[in-house]
């Protein structure tokens, strides 16, 4: 089994290396991650803009009829399950933060702050570390399908380990320092390389993975 800083060694050559640059607006994170959920980038992209033109602030969404919420990510996909959910956690957010400013949140312990993140609705862990990592720069590994097929192929987290126990497996796996690079070429590598239909097993770099296409086996040649 490959070590996750090996991994990180033989997959920087073929994506680059990742550079964290923090966001600093945790809940515009927050909010965008929930509308991925379930859907692409793409699509929650659209929603999350549509979602910011209508509404002039936090609490104008937070105060709006739940239809309109629906109306503005409806681009998105499941607008009547995450309409909800997403004026819930801007009304929990509201209750601790009046003014709707999360940036507060790096002056305190991380645990805190995951606990703290992981009790809003609909928030699990990867939606908390994705909040803790892009935006606030603390030390989370997010989990998504593709970190998750990956690393399974390579043999780092057990078949039958859901989603939710690999983050905390995965994140004493690997440094905290290499969390946003481990994470980042994962998915790259989960996109472009190692599909979950048909990976490209030939091209890939990582030639010990113990899920790796076994070539063709040639017949013995007959004789001359």
């Amino acid at each position: 089994m490959y070590e996750p800083g090996r991994i990180i060694d033989l997959l920087v050559p073929l994506y680059g290396m990742p550079v964290l640059r923090p966001s600093g607006d945790p809940l515009s994170e927050l909010i965008l991650t929930l509308l991925s959920q379930n859907t692409s980038d793409v699509n929650s992209g659209r929603a999350f803009i549509s979602l910011m033109r209508r509404f002039p602030s936090w609490r104008a969404m937070a105060e709006a009829p739940l239809a309109e919420i629906e109306a503005a990510i409806r681009p998105g996909g499941l607008a009547r399950q995450k309409a909800p959910r997403i004026q819930a956690v801007l009304r929990a957010v509201e209750a601790r933060f009046p003014d709707f400013d999360l940036g507060v949140l790096c002056a305190l312990p991380l645990e805190e702050v995951r606990a703290w993140l992981r009790s809003l609705p609909g928030v699990g862990p990867k939606t908390a570390a994705c909040v803790l990592l892009f935006s606030l720069g603390f030390p989370a590994l997010p989990v998504d399908t593709h970190v998750e097929r990956v690393a399974k192929r390579l043999g780092l987290v057990p078949e039958r380990m859901t989603a939710e126990r690999a983050h905390g497996h995965l994140e004493a796996l690997v440094r905290p320092s290499d969390y946003y690079i481990f994470h980042m070429l994962l998915i790259k590598h989960g996109r472009r390389t190692c599909s979950a239909r048909r990976p490209a097993c030939s091209r890939c770099p990582l030639v010990e993975c113990p899920a790796r296409a076994e070539p063709p086996v040639e017949a013995p040649a007959g004789p001359a």
